[in-house]
C-alpha cells in the first residue's frame, strides 16, 4: 500500500515539474506572436540627421518607438526636392507599413501619390493633408515663438549685460521660405511687440536647411545691423546661427530641441517643438491598431507640444546678472495663452481648425 502511494506521489510531482518548466506546446496565439513580422516604418527627411534640431528630434521619437515596440525603422535623408520625391516613392514601393513624412516639404508628393498606395499608412508632420490613409500632426509653433519673441524683447532691454546694446532690435533667421516658418515668424513678431510695440525685427531666409556657413553669415549681418539676439529656425543651417552668436559675443535662441548648451552662455533659451512626440505617437498608433486616417492632431502650449526651455544655461553663465523677471513674465504669458486671454495670430492656413 505504501509503495503504491509513493508511486502516485512521484507521478504527480513529475506532472507538476513538467508544467512548471514549460513542458508541452505553447498556445497557438503565442506561437503566432513569435512568427509575426515586425512593423516596418520609414521616415523620410527633407534634410540630414545630425542637425541637433528638427530632424534629430524626429529621429529621437522613432528611435524610442523602435526600442519600446520592436518596430523596424528606416531613415531616408535628402537635401533637395528631387531626392525628397525619390525617397518618398521608394518608401511607398518597398513594403513599409507606415511612411512618416517628417516635414511639410513632402506635402505635394503625399497629395499626388498617397491614393495610389491605399495599403500604406502615411503620416505628415508640420502640415495637414487629407486622406483616408493619412494622419496629420501640426504644432502651434506660433504660440511657442510668441514666448520666444517676448523673451528676446525683454532681454534686449538689459544693456548692462555684456553683448547687449541699447537698441530695441532683434533678429530672426529661417531656413527655407515655407508657410510653417512664416507661422513661426508671425508668432515671434507678435510676442516681441507684445512687450515693445516699437521693437524692430530683422528677418531673413537662408534658402537651405543644411548651410551653416550661410546661417552664420545671415546672423552676423543682423548683429552688425544692431540686433543683439537672433532666433534660429533653420534646422542644420541653424548650427551657424548659434556659432555666430558665440563668435560675435551676442545671443541667440535655439529651436526644436534644447540647444541651450550647444554654445553655453550664448543661448538665451530654445523654443522646443515636440517633433519626437509626434513621430513616436503615430508609430504607437499603428502598433496598437488605433491609427485613424483623415485625422489631425494639434500640439500647442496647453498640451506641452511647444514650450521654452528653463533658461538654466544662461542663468549659469550670467549669474546674478540674469534678469529673473523674464521667467516670471514668460510664465504669466504662457498662462494667458492657455486661458485664451492672449490669442496668438497664425499665418494663413495654420491653426487648430486646419
Amino acid at each position: 500500500m505504501k509503495k503504491k502511494l509513493l508511486s502516485v506521489l512521484l507521478a504527480m510531482v513529475m506532472v507538476l515539474c513538467l508544467a512548471a518548466c514549460g513542458g508541452g506546446d505553447k498556445p497557438a496565439d503565442d506561437q503566432a506572436g513569435d512568427d509575426k513580422e515586425a512593423i516596418k516604418v520609414c521616415v523620410v527627411y527633407s534634410g540630414k540627421l545630425g542637425d541637433k534640431s528638427y530632424n534629430d528630434s524626429c529621429n529621437e521619437g522613432a528611435t524610442k518607438a523602435a526600442a519600446d515596440f520592436g518596430v523596424e525603422i528606416k531613415s531616408l535623408e535628402g537635401t533637395v526636392a528631387t531626392e525628397w520625391e525619390a525617397n518618398f516613392l521608394s518608401a511607398c514601393e518597398d513594403g513599409y507599413d507606415l511612411v512618416i513624412c517628417s516635414s511639410s516639404n513632402f506635402q505635394p508628393y503625399l497629395e499626388q501619390y498617397a491614393s495610389s498606395y491605399p495599403d500604406v499608412k502615411f503620416a505628415i508632420i508640420d502640415t495637414t493633408v487629407p486622406g483616408d490613409n493619412i494622419v496629420s500632426i501640426s504644432f502651434a509653433q506660433n504660440q511657442g515663438s510668441f514666448l520666444a519673441g517676448a523673451a528676446a524683447a525683454m532681454f534686449t532691454e538689459h544693456s548692462e549685460i555684456e553683448g547687449v546694446n541699447d537698441e530695441a532690435i532683434i533678429g530672426w533667421v529661417g531656413g527655407m521660405e515655407i508657410p510653417v516658418l512664416e507661422d513661426f515668424y508671425i508668432g515671434y513678431e507678435a510676442g516681441a511687440k507684445y512687450i515693445n510695440p516699437d521693437i524692430q525685427i530683422l528677418k531673413t531666409f537662408v534658402g537651405a536647411w543644411d548651410n551653416p556657413l550661410e546661417g552664420k553669415n545671415h546672423t552676423l549681418a543682423k548683429y552688425d545691423a544692431g540686433a543683439d539676439i537672433v532666433m534660429n529656425v533653420a534646422s542644420g543651417t541653424g548650427v551657424g546661427v548659434l556659432e555666430g552668436a558665440k563668435e560675435a559675443g551676442k545671443y541667440a535662441i535655439g529651436v526644436d530641441l534644447n540647444q541651450d548648451y550647444d554654445q553655453p552662455g550664448s543661448i538665451l533659451t530654445s523654443m522646443v517643438k515636440r517633433v519626437d512626440t509626434a513621430c513616436y505617437s503615430v508609430i504607437e498608433a499603428v502598433v496598437n491598431g488605433t491609427f485613424a486616417g483623415n485625422s489631425v492632431s494639434y500640439l500647442d502650449v496647453a498640451g506641452k507640444g511647444v514650450s521654452l526651455t528653463d533658461f538654466a544655461a544662461i542663468k549659469e553663465a550670467l549669474g546674478e546678472q540674469f534678469p529673473e523677471e523674464i521667467i516670471t513674465k514668460i510664465t504669466e504669458i504662457e498662462e494667458k495663452i492657455v486661458s485664451g486671454e492672449i490669442v496668438v495670430p497664425n499665418y494663413e492656413g495654420f491653426g487648430p481648425q486646419n
